[in-house]
């Protein structure tokens, strides 16, 4: 397994765990330090090279629609809003 599908593995670890966190109405501290560590595993990742931008966009977003499902939805109308 190459260094960057490892790291990249472990990110995500890092992120479900701040997502789960997260869902379960966790203390303020608690969550903060989790997503800190999301942030700075990110920033590593970028400073080092050895991931885009764009490849981070793409495994957060994988992340959250695996945890709370996708973020868009159908909206069928109803009050307050435009068609």
């Amino acid at each position: 397994m190459s260094d960057k599908v490892r790291l990249l593995s472990e990110l995500r670890v890092i992120l479900r765990t701040s997502l789960a966190l997260q869902r379960a109405g966790a203390a303020t501290s608690r969550l903060g330090r989790a997503q800190g560590e999301v942030d700075g595993y990110m920033r590593a990742l970028l400073d080092a090279g050895m991931a885009t931008q764009s490849e981070l966009l793409r495994l957060v977003a994988e992340e959250r629609a695996s945890a709370n499902g996708p973020a868009l939805g159908l909206v069928t109308g109803g009050a307050g809003v435009a068609a």
